[in-house]
């Protein structure tokens, strides 16, 4: 079973496996732990990663990155309209206001939804998890923003699913930075003692996450988190508009009527926002050939950024100073504040961060990494095949969610059901009292900073509800769910139906009397992630407060009419059953329809895929054929071919070549490998005959070396030599006669090969040689390396018996037979401790 994390970022992502020596962040085909996140379509093959990101500015229309923004969000919203300004491909609206990238593939335009795109990638990440651990990659951990919404997450897992991936979970970015900090720490304050709380800055390309994460050993629990979608590409982006309006005014051009030159403009910001995070200096940079045949140049120095990112350190302020407001947290509260993410290496973040929390920021982790390398070790706990040191994870939900139904006007229609910050995984139980069917609906509060238009997290319609036999409303039990993804369902309905029931008296409520237990058993365990468990509740019903993150239950008079209510049943000659109800989800998530649709689709592009590139990897091995060889019959191989076959052999690499570039530019992969095998058919002897020249010296070597170890054996066996005195004479000859035919065959084929040109084939072959060779040592080597027999001492003579000075035979063999069965009463009992042994030692091991 594969054990992989996956930090899926906006600009870049990561790969980390768990393996014996512990997890360990893989390489891809370029051999670079960061694979872009870029997909660029051509005219008949998709490209994703390095070659994407290569192709940014020759097909710029066609490769989509940043698309991530994409992902749950509607064409309407501002930060896609944002995104549409920054970004050189077309992103229009779709079906219910969905954005849909717009790129041409396969001489056909074709619109792909963010899912799709992200679908793509995801594989591309799973084939390089696949080469490194020469295995199939299935399970796995992906990391997710912390501000990411139900519909976002949602969006990320039919993603996976696309895929072919198993997201056994998805993680936030802090909480999997808080687990790759945390599970490593020895000296973390028992249970008993106060938490270390510790600050988690994680500021990438897109957005600033701040979480703060109380530690004690082998736990974490998340207190809370502060987003903002402010990251280092706003700063990439002020550099940007400050060269843009300097180029206007010393060179008199406008970059941004054009795309190439913006996407160049843009990669130069980016290297010079990193260089002014280590350099005070002023920092230039030069673009040959910019725009109109111009070259233009410039430099910055930090002062100058440093003020122009004046609004966004701003931003970046106050989310900082939000997470302390949130957790109720002082700085002197704080063991330390970590930073990850590319854009914390900004100077003017650091120093941010250094003010507001009055301590000097770590950098003790990998800032670059960890995401991925704590999502690796999340699916490690989750997975049976690896045993990981016990440790709990307690996330919180970022946003607090509320529950609404339609009701009577004297009751209440609306109650918050998971506060901010609330323990998740967690499950509540609601209870209503109802004579239809009815929908409840979900949406976050109006409180939190998601827009009005992403609140709504879903609908459920509870169907077959019915009234009691009696008329009156029946008992309904809903039970709420925000999962290990953080995505909010209900998992259960059910209906508790009055039946009526013999004389005697009824039994207790056994529902009423699990909602105590389960209430009592919450109080006291506030963790109830540690066992990975989705459905550790706390039941409430909708007349009463939704319990606190702690456990406590505030009880009112709705309550105690719920104790009578179970004390007249045990009185009432009256049974209830338990009747599930259906429950139909209308959630903003793709059907089982539409994601086989999807993963159909994107099976064909795969296969399509492969098609293009084993044509194009034929097409590639004649072209380097060609030129190998044209090179090779002028140089090493030219003494080896003759000089009439050696212009015929030029001439059909030159016509080959002239072929590939012409009508041979778009044949089928077959066609190719005829092309090639026909070149082969005249150049491959000739680099059989240059292989066999330069190895055939050193195969006639090492027989001759052999053969000659054979011939020093014999005469020493002539000249009577103890070493092989003990031989047998016929074995001897046996040995003697091989050696003969084998140094005939050598002296015989050695003088012929010595006498032929070098331009035809041998006379003889390596293979031939080497396999003489071993005969002759299979055949000599085990009779004159036999051992000599060994002799044995003379046993010693046995001393006389005093106490049976002349046994008799009977009372001889009685002794004997005694002495035979002691012995076979002491083995066995010292065979069994042996193995008994063994066997405690494989135990200790396991």
């Amino acid at each position: 079973m594969s054990v992989v994390g996956i930090d899926f970022g906006t600009q870049s992502c990561y790969i980390a496996v768990a393996r014996t020596g512990g997890i360990e962040t893989i390489d891809n085909e370029y051999s670079d732990r960061c694979t872009p996140n870029y997909v660029s379509f051509g005219d008949k093959v998709r490209s994703l990663g390095h070659s994407a990101k290569n192709q940014c500015i020759t097909n710029f229309r066609n490769t989509i990155f940043s698309y991530k923004d994409l992902l749950g969000k509607l064409h309407s919203d501002d930060s896609v309209k944002c995104l549409k300004r920054r970004v050189p491909y077309t992103v229009v609206a779709g079906e219910n206001d969905q954005p849909l990238v717009e790129v041409k593939y396969r001489q056909e335009t074709y619109p792909f939804t963010p899912v799709q795109i992200a679908a793509m990638m995801l594989g591309k990440l799973k084939e390089t998890a696949e080469a490194a651990l020469k295995t199939k990659v299935t399970d796995c951990v992906v990391s997710v923003p912390s501000l990411y919404t139900d519909v976002q997450r949602r969006a990320m897992l039919d993603a996976c699913q696309m895929a072919n991936l198993n997201c056994l979970r998805l993680m936030n970015d802090t909480t999997a930075a808080a687990l790759a900090y945390g599970i490593y720490k020895q000296d973390l304050p028992e249970e008993n003692e106060n938490r270390r709380v510790v600050i988690f800055v994680d500021m990438g390309y897109a957005h600033l996450q701040i979480s703060a994460c109380a530690f004690n050993k082998g736990k974490l629990k998340m207190l809370g988190v502060s987003t903002a979608e402010i990251g280092g590409r706003d700063f990439d982006e002020v550099i940007l508009n400050y060269f843009v309006e300097d180029f206007m005014h010393r060179y008199k051009i406008d970059a941004r009527s054009n795309k190439k030159a913006m996407i160049r403009l843009i990669q130069e910001c980016e290297k010079l926002k990193k260089q002014l995070s280590v350099n005070t200096q002023p920092s230039p940079f030069n673009l040959e050939c910019f725009m109109d045949d111009k070259d233009v140049s410039g430099k910055l120095d930090r002062a100058k950024f440093e003020e122009m990112c004046e609004p966004f350190l701003k931003k970046a302020e106050e989310t900082m100073k939000d997470i302390l407001v949130s957790c109720n947290l002082q700085p002197s509260d704080l063991h330390s504040v970590e930073i990850i993410g590319g854009a914390s290496r900004i100077h003017s973040i650091k120093q941010l961060v250094k003010t507001i929390y009055e301590t000097e920021p770590k950098t003790t982790m990998n800032a670059d990494e960890v995401v991925a390398r704590g999502s690796a070790l999340q699916c490690a706990i989750l997975s049976p095949t690896f045993r990981v040191r016990d440790f709990s994870i307690i996330d919180c939900q970022p946003y607090s969610i509320t529950a609404s139904w339609d009701a009577d006007d004297d009751e209440n229609s609306k109650l918050e059901v998971f506060p901010k910050f609330h323990v998740v995984p967690f499950a509540k139980m609601l209870t209503f009292y109802r004579k239809e069917p009815f929908q409840l609906r979900a949406s976050y509060s109006p409180s939190e900073q998601v827009l009005e238009a992403h609140r709504h997290i879903g609908s459920f319609n509870i169907d077959k509800v019915v009234p009691q036999a009696s008329g009156e409303k029946s008992k309904l039990k809903i039970k709420l769910r925000v999962n290990i993804h953080g995505i909010l369902s209900v998992v259960s309905a059910t209906m508790v139906e009055k039946v009526e029931g013999s004389e005697e008296t009824e039994e207790m409520d056994v529902e009423n009397a699990e909602e105590i237990v389960n209430n009592e058993k919450n109080t006291n365990e506030t963790n109830p992630a540690e066992k990975n468990e989705e459905d550790v509740q706390m039941n409430c019903s909708t007349e009463k407060e939704a319990p606190k993150e702690n456990g406590d239950v505030k009880q009112d008079s709705p309550n105690e009419e719920k104790k009578v209510e179970t004390q007249t049943n045990v009185k009432k000659s009256k049974k209830v059953k338990m009747v599930d109800l259906p429950i139909e989800p209308v959630v903003p998530q793709l059907s089982k329809e539409e994601l086989n649709f999807y993963i159909e689709r994107e099976n064909q592009m795969k296969f399509q895929d492969k098609l293009e590139n084993d044509r194009a990897d034929a097409k590639n091995a004649v072209e380097e054929y060609v030129y190998e060889i044209r090179e090779k019959i002028y140089g090493p191989l030219e003494k080896f071919i003759k000089e009439e076959d050696r212009s015929v052999l030029s001439k059909m690499l030159d016509d080959t070549e002239n072929w590939l570039y012409e009508e041979g530019e778009d044949e089928k992969k077959e066609v190719y490998i005829d092309k090639l095998a026909e070149l082969k058919k005249m150049g491959q002897p000739v680099i059989n005959r240059y292989r066999e020249a330069e190895e055939r010296p050193q195969a006639f070597s090492e027989l001759g070396s052999t053969l000659q170890s054979v011939h020093k054996a014999l005469e020493l066996y002539a000249n009577k030599d103890e070493k092989y005195d003990h031989l047998l004479q016929s074995d001897i000859e046996i040995v003697e006669k091989d050696w003969k035919e084998k140094l005939e065959w050598f002296e015989l084929h050695q003088n012929l090969q010595n006498q032929m040109s070098p331009d035809v084939d041998p006379v003889v072959t390596v293979i031939q040689i080497r396999t003489q060779k071993q005969s002759l040592e299979n055949t000599c080597y085990p009779i004159l390396n036999k051992p000599k027999p060994k002799v044995e001492a003379p046993a010693p003579a046995a001393e006389p018996s005093t106490a049976n000075p002349d046994p008799t035979p009977d009372s001889a063999a009685s002794t004997a037979t005694e002495d035979n069965m002691e012995n076979q009463e002491v083995k066995p009992e010292t065979t069994q401790s042996a193995d008994s042994s063994k066997t405690e030692e494989k135990m200790d091991v396991d």
